[in-house]
């Protein structure tokens, strides 16, 4: 699967030309046969450094940036590798991800707990 499509990568792109913004996810990524998972939200100038949020699957996230090649190399059982989800728009800035995925130990996507977090961020703003 190509990681990255070519409006995906025009899109990380331009949000990484905007420093100190909090950008909504572009893309996420996930092993098939893990728990890893990935919303990335800037592409730097290199092509290959990406910034957002990694979930490795260990029970703490965090913010950072990775490297786009290096999923791209990853290989896995059943011949399988590092996916992108076509099915993921994201809803909320990185930032309340973050905030979801500090509360519960790993990344979510559903809409409570984006909102929960939501909620929460704006309490102490």
């Amino acid at each position: 699967m190509i990681l990255l499509t070519p409006e995906l990568r025009v899109r990380l792109l331009a949000n990484g030309h905007l420093r100190n913004v909090d950008h909504v996810p572009v893309v996420k990524f996930f092993n098939p046969v893990g728990a890893a998972t990935w919303l990335a939200t800037e592409l730097d100038e290199d092509g290959d450094t990406l910034f957002g949020l990694a979930d490795l699957g260990f029970g703490s996230p965090e913010l950072g940036a990775f490297s786009l090649l290096e999923m791209a190399s990853v290989r896995l059982p059943f011949g399988l590798g590092i996916e992108r989800d076509p099915y993921f728009e994201g809803t909320y800035p990185l930032s309340v991800y973050a905030e979801a995925a500090h509360i519960t130990g790993r990344i979510v996507l559903d809409t409570l707990r984006l909102q929960e977090a939501d909620t929460a961020l704006r309490g102490c703003r």
